[in-house]
């Protein structure tokens, strides 16, 4: 992949996350403090969603500028990719640690909920459905491209289930009175956030542990390479994804055949299945490297 190519893909988001964390953040000071004034569990809840959106954006715009940086570094070579992998990892773990302490009290709550006024709440969750919105928007199209980007589109998606959720608290409290209104949309806004938390931690820890791509059926993989003419052995296949959208791969390919016809056919094999980040070693049946050429 030439540079120019990764610049665009690092460079392009970073305005979009420079707005989306000041939109979060000035809506998370309006919702916290209106939750803390009116006593509302719904608000709280969703005001540490919007917390975790605050730091997923901020943490995600670090990494993405550790990204590009670190790309231009002699000492690493693959520059600072998996600064966002870290970074999705960190924001599942804020995602879960919310989640647990909203469940814990809204628990605490049972038998005794405050009243809480529903005309504040509506109009707080109808802001945050607007913020996130907008912010969603933001993000949405380079969600697929980065780790990153996408915890934070997440978070927010997710937060968006929240306002609907607050916004629909507000309405039975004002309508019904109905004190656990409140209390009941808290836990559901946690049960909401948790297997998705639990979903983008599994991603990124597979990233790290260097997991094949769910996408990649190694065995076929292996298979392709070994039915190249001339190929009378596979060893040392290794396929993993440093971030998403960069799935590397190497693979050691016996042959007493032509190594360039072979190197060729077998670039082709690994290009189809999406994999131009390949470096491939033909080696005679002897096993005295006779060719060696990276793409």
């Amino acid at each position: 992949m030439g540079a120019d190519h990764e610049h665009a893909n690092v460079d392009t988001p970073v305005p979009k996350m420079v707005a989306a964390t000041a939109l979060l953040g000035a809506f998370f000071i309006v919702e916290v403090t209106t939750a803390l004034l009116i006593g509302s569990m719904a608000l709280l809840a969703d005001a540490g969603h919007i917390l975790t959106d605050v730091a997923a954006t901020f943490m995600g715009l670090c990494a993405l500028v550790l990204a590009r940086r670190g790309s231009s570094s002699p000492g690493r070579t693959y520059g600072w990719h998996r600064a966002e992998v870290f970074t999705a990892v960190a924001n599942a773990v804020l995602l879960i640690g919310v989640a647990t302490i909203i469940l814990r009290e809204a628990i605490g709550r049972i038998g005794h909920a405050p009243e809480v006024p529903g005309i504040p709440m509506i109009v707080v969750a109808l802001a945050g459905l607007a913020t996130n919105a907008a912010v969603a928007l933001l993000l949405r199209s380079d969600s697929t491209q980065s780790l990153a980007v996408k915890g934070a589109y997440m978070e927010v998606i997710a937060d968006t289930v929240g306002s609907i959720g607050v916004l629909i608290a507000g309405v039975v409290t004002v309508t019904t009175h109905w004190p656990y209104a409140d209390v009941v949309v808290a836990v559901l806004v946690a049960l909401w956030v948790l297997p998705r938390a639990l979903s983008l931690a599994g991603g990124a820890l597979r990233i790290l542990s260097e997991s094949s791509p769910g996408h990649i059926d190694v065995d076929k993989l292996r298979s392709a390479l070994g039915a190249v003419d001339g190929v009378t052995g596979v060893h040392d296949l290794h396929v993993w994804t440093l971030v998403p959208g960069k799935d590397m791969v190497t693979a050691h390919l016996t042959s007493s055949s032509d190594s360039a016809r072979v190197l060729g056919a077998a670039r082709a094999i690994l290009s189809a299945h999406g994999l131009d980040h390949a470096t491939i070693q033909v080696e005679p049946p002897g096993g005295i490297v006779d060719c060696a050429a990276g793409c």
